[in-house]
């Protein structure tokens, strides 16, 4: 019967093979069979029209159309006429922005490649990712001048690697369809919750995928999901077609035919040349073993910590000091827990003498047992001064082996147990930079009706005002204000005035003496972006300039040319989000 099903099979195959050499239509084009199955599907999902029959203005078309699984519609001419084509990728409908699908189209390449570049090398606030966000994921088309669709797509899935928002990546990858077009990114995610042993989540990668698959690496990882997903007739017709068009590779044969039934020998050799070659070696071995070292890859570690797999550390003993130092660097790297780490530490042997004086005993031992002894000197310190000088003393230890990383949630824990009050002078720098106070409550805005900006007026950029009662409002309180001569104009309430005049609020000239406005305050090249129309690249701008920095943080000069360029540009809904961030007076 094994015969003759595998016969069967055969035949199956030569068939297919005789019948794509006769189909004239794909006879010179390369054929994926690895989702051979889906192609039909994928080709049916993509609209094609001409070029001439869109108009950018006109809503006959509408770009933002959803299919029956909630895509976004691609929308491509058709091939055949020798037109170009024309593709939107996103997850954002730019009129929720205040922005529109041509906000790049005047951008030059070379500034933008330039752009992405610079904010790279940054540390984003969250105020900074999340108009990141926004900026790049506005369904909208690709930038033409000094640069290519692939170019531009390559700098989104740059960022999106970055900022690892894993959510964000899978909406994006699953709405767009753009597995083929820049499979990096579609890797980067594959291997991160294959490193977090989340195979499920990794497989989540292709639900929404109907195109074929091109790339090797996601081809094979997409025949395992159907092997885990139960699907193992789909997963070997391929395989079994992939190898009769000339598909070698030993290693991942033999662990698919493991997993298949096919063989029952255990394939022991173990592969780190990617995640998913050492999951497979794993999955394909039930006594499955393998010691890390320092030259082992961090995501091999963190996959080892996932999935259990270094329990036998536990049972290390203390003088296998290499194999410590493997476990400290993997803390630092967040693959292997702190708690693990002082459990270690603590089954070190030290005398009373060695306790006692371990201000100064730890500095002739080994820099492992020197942090062994004075964790435990911590752990029977009762004096606060005295236990804070010895944290401070473990702490620059870690830091000078560059294992900084590795003594923070359990210094965290130790600093939360003193009183600040109790704290010395020469140590107050010391509790604070390392201590991580909760706060979760949220700031609660606290009006001054003395004060324009802090006022309840604020509340019209939240919807909350009639346009002829904020004019009515407004205009009373500049009344009230121009008989106060001790009232001084701050930046912020020049702020507030120039974003209602932004809006058509109709103040009376008769206030405009309150206060001067300087022309001169705005960044040449971010000026010229207005100009020119280019609202991608003057966003990218605002994105640099806040950088690091929180938006309540920022004087009161950066935050007057911001709200200006986004006042020029009419993206009001970005600007009150920035106003309200800003302007109240939070308690």
């Amino acid at each position: 019967m094994k015969s003759l099903k595998l016969l069967s099979k055969k035949f199956v195959i030569i068939i297919f093979i005789l019948f794509t050499s006769f189909n004239s239509h794909s006879s010179d084009k390369p054929i994926d069979i690895w989702n051979m199955d889906v192609e039909k599907k994928s080709q049916n999902s993509q609209s094609s029209i001409p070029v001439d029959k869109i108009n950018n203005s006109s809503s006959e078309i509408s770009i933002y159309k959803k299919d029956s699984s909630d895509e976004t519609l691609g929308i491509i001419q058709d091939t055949s006429l020798d037109s170009k084509m024309i593709k939107i990728t996103g997850l954002y409908d730019p009129e929720d922005y205040d922005l529109d699908i041509n906000m790049w189209s005047n951008s030059d390449g070379y500034q933008l490649k330039n752009l992405f570049s610079r904010i790279a090398k940054i540390d984003l606030s969250e105020d900074a990712s999340e108009l990141m966000n926004i900026s790049i994921l506005i369904n909208a088309h690709y930038p033409r001048k000094n640069i290519t669709e692939k170019e531009f797509l390559s700098l989104k899935s740059d960022w999106l690697i970055k900022n690892s928002n894993f959510d964000l990546i899978k909406d994006y990858l699953n709405k767009n369809a753009i597995l083929n077009d820049d499979p990096k990114l579609s890797k980067f995610f594959i291997d991160h919750y294959i490193s977090e042993f989340k195979l499920d989540k990794a497989c989540d990668i292709f639900s929404g995928n109907s195109k074929p698959i091109t790339d090797k690496y996601l081809s094979k990882f997409n025949l395992y999901c159907l092997i885990n997903d139960g699907k193992t007739e789909e997963a070997l017709l391929k395989l079994d077609l992939k190898k009769e068009l000339g598909f070698k590779e030993k290693y991942f044969e033999n662990k698919i035919n493991y997993l298949l039934g096919y063989t029952k020998e255990i394939d022991g050799t173990i592969s780190e040349k990617s995640i998913f070659d050492f999951h497979l070696a794993h999955k394909t071995n039930p006594n499955f073993e393998f010691e890390p070292d320092e030259k082992t890859a961090k995501i091999i570690w963190k996959y080892l910590s996932s999935a259990n797999l270094l329990s036998s550390f536990k049972e290390i003993e203390i003088t296998e000091l290499d194999k410590i130092s493997n476990i400290e660097k993997a803390v630092h790297n967040k693959n292997y827990s702190e708690e693990e780490l002082f459990k270690i530490y603590m089954r070190f042997q030290f005398s009373i003498n060695q306790l006692l004086t371990a201000h100064e005993s730890h500095k002739s031992l080994s820099n492992i047992e020197a942090r062994a002894l004075l964790y435990q000197k911590i752990l029977l310190e009762s004096e606060i001064i005295e236990k804070l000088k010895l944290l401070k003393i473990l702490k620059k230890s870690f830091q000078k082996d560059n294992l900084n990383n590795a003594f923070d949630i359990e210094l965290k824990k130790f600093l939360k147990e003193m009183d600040p009050t109790e704290i010395p002078d020469n140590l107050t720098s010391f509790y604070y930079t390392n201590i991580q106070l909760d706060n979760n409550e949220p700031d609660v805005i606290k009006y001054n009706n003395d004060v324009l900006y802090q006022s309840k007026l604020i509340n019209y950029f939240n919807g909350d005002y009639a346009k002829s009662k904020i004019e009515k409002d407004v205009n009373n309180f500049l009344r009230k204000i121009k008989k106060n001569k001790k009232y001084s104009f701050s930046k912020k309430d020049v702020i507030f005035l120039e974003s209602l005049k932004a809006d058509g609020i109709k103040i009376s000239e008769k206030f405009d003496d309150l206060y001067l406005i300087s022309q001169n305050e705005m960044p040449t090249d971010i000026q010229i972006m207005i100009n020119n129309n280019e609202p991608g690249a003057a966003l990218l701008r605002i994105v640099e300039v806040i950088g690091q920095d929180r938006l309540e943080r920022m004087d009161e000069d950066t935050i007057y040319f911001i709200i200006s360029a986004l006042n020029q540009l009419n993206i009001d809904s970005i600007r009150n989000k920035i106003l309200f961030k800003v302007l109240p007076l939070k308690v």
